[in-house]
């Protein structure tokens, strides 16, 4: 789990194209937020804002994972639309928000 431990510690605002495995994922304690995107995607950015503001005042880890064509992390998750965000809970989903516009939609995300 390496690969993710600056990640863990918080908010990272950037797409990492290091992203962990499945199985790094399924050993996370506590939540999560796992961003799918990538930094060129106008939804991505359209997003971002709302995104940092709802999370700015929360205490979990944030993981941007640069997702796209061959990558195996996204596939695995079943994504196919960016953003995604999955909010898992000890290393498994409990909820997903693709294309989050409003704060309220963030807010019920993290309410589950």
């Amino acid at each position: 789990m390496t690969k993710i431990n600056a990640a863990t510690m918080g908010f990272n605002p950037d797409y990492s194209e290091q992203a962990p495995t499945v199985e790094d994922i399924k050993l996370l304690a506590g939540d999560v937020i796992l961003e799918f995107g990538a930094p060129w995607c106008g939804h991505c950015q359209a997003s971002a804002p709302i995104v940092a503001d709802e999370l700015s005042t929360r205490t979990l880890c944030h993981i941007k994972v640069f997702d796209g064509k061959g990558k195996k992390l996204g596939r695995a998750f079943g994504v196919t639309l960016w953003p995604t965000l999955i909010y898992l809970k000890n290393g498994e989903e409990v909820g997903r928000l693709v294309h989050p516009l409003l704060a309220s939609e963030m807010t019920e995300l993290l309410a589950l």
